[in-house]
C-alpha cells in the first residue's frame, strides 16, 4: 500500500465504518476501519471504557460491538478513498474470518486480522502459531495486503510466544505486522473486571517491541507500531525502532484531533533535518 504519510489511524476508533470520509481531514495517511465481525454484535454489558488521566491512557473493555460485515461492506463500498483503508476482522474462527476477507477485499485496501484482542475470547485460538499459520493459508486467496495484530507481552514467555507468531505470518504469506494490541489489566470500573490499556503508559514497551519484531522479520514483512504514540518525538522513535508506520487512537482523546497533523508535520521536519 501507498499512504501519503506514516500515521495512521488505529483500530476501534470506527468499528462501524460510518467516519472514514471525513477523517482523513485530520491528517491520516491510512485509516484502520472496525474491528468488523461476521454478524452484529452488541459487544460488552456498559460501562466498559474507564479513563487514567495520570498516564494518558485507557482501558477498554469493548468486545467487538460491531454492525457486522454486510452493514459495514456496503458503507465500505460507498465511501470514498482518500486514503488507504485497512479493514480490521476479528478471527472469530477459520470460517467468519474468511467470509469477512472475502466479502470486504473488493472495498478495502488492505486487510489487519486481530487476533489480540484482550476482550474477547474467541481470537485467543490464533495465539497459537500453527492455528494462525493454517488460518493465513485459508485467507491466501485474497487480493489485499494482510497485516497480523500481535498480542503484547512483558516476560520472556510472552516474547517467545510473539515470535513465534512472527514466524507464522513470514511463512504463512501475511504483508506485515501491527505491534501490538492493548495490554490485558485489571479494571474494577469495568463490568468485565479486566479490559485493554492503551496510551501513553505502553510507549515503552511498544518501542521494544517493535525492535524485536524488525529483528525477527528483517526486511521481509512491515511493522506497524501501535501503543502510547502521540507526539512527533514518539513517532520518530518508532520509526527508528524499526517501524514502517506507527498508528494512534487514545492520543485523540488525550490531544485532540490536531495531534495528528502534528506528528505528521513532525516526521517530516525531523526527515528533512
Amino acid at each position: 500500500m501507498r499512504a501519503p504519510n506514516p500515521v495512521g489511524l488505529a483500530a476501534g476508533f470506527d468499528k462501524r465504518c460510518v467516519y472514514l470520509d471525513t477523517l482523513p481531514d485530520l491528517g491520516f495517511g491510512y485509516l484502520v476501519a472496525g474491528t468488523i465481525t461476521r454478524e452484529p454484535r452488541p459487544g460488552n454489558p456498559r460501562p466498559r471504557l474507564a479513563r487514567r488521566p495520570a498516564e494518558e491512557s485507557l482501558v477498554n473493555a469493548m468486545g467487538f460491538p460491531s454492525d457486522g460485515v454486510e452493514t459495514c461492506a456496503k458503507r465500505l463500498e460507498r465511501c470514498e478513498r482518500r486514503v488507504p483503508i485497512v479493514a480490521s476482522v476479528a478471527a472469530l474462527g477459520d470460517e467468519d474470518t474468511l467470509f469477512c476477507v472475502r466479502r470486504l477485499d473488493a472495498h478495502v485496501d488492505g486487510f489487519e486480522l486481530n487476533v489480540s484482542s484482550p476482550n474477547t475470547a474467541g481470537v485467543w485460538e490464533y495465539q497459537d502459531a500453527e492455528a494462525l499459520r493454517r488460518l493465513l493459508t485459508l485467507l491466501q486467496s485474497r487480493t489485499k495486503p494482510l497485516f497480523v495484530k500481535i498480542p503484547p507481552y512483558q516476560d520472556e514467555a510472552g516474547r517467545e510466544k510473539a515470535h513465534a507468531l512472527l514466524g507464522a505470518c513470514l511463512e504463512a504469506g501475511a504483508q506485515g505486522v501491527t505491534v501490538a494490541n492493548a495490554l490485558p489489566v485489571l479494571e474494577p470500573r469495568v463490568t468485565t473486571g479486566t479490559g485493554g490499556l492503551s496510551g501513553r503508559a505502553l510507549l515503552e514497551s511498544t518501542l521494544v517491541m517493535t525492535a524485536d519484531a524488525r529483528r525477527e522479520v528483517g526486511g521481509d514483512l512491515a511493522v506497524n507500531a501501535c501503543g502510547g504514540i502521540a507526539t512527533p518525538a514518539d513517532a520518530r522513535r518508532a520509526i527508528d525502532a524499526g517501524a514502517d508506520s506507527v498508528q494512534l487512537y487514545t492520543a485523540l482523546v488525550y490531544r485532540g484531533p490536531g495531534v495528528v497533523n502534528q506528528i505528521v508535520a513532525g516526521l517530516a521536519r525531523s526527515h528533512r533535518a
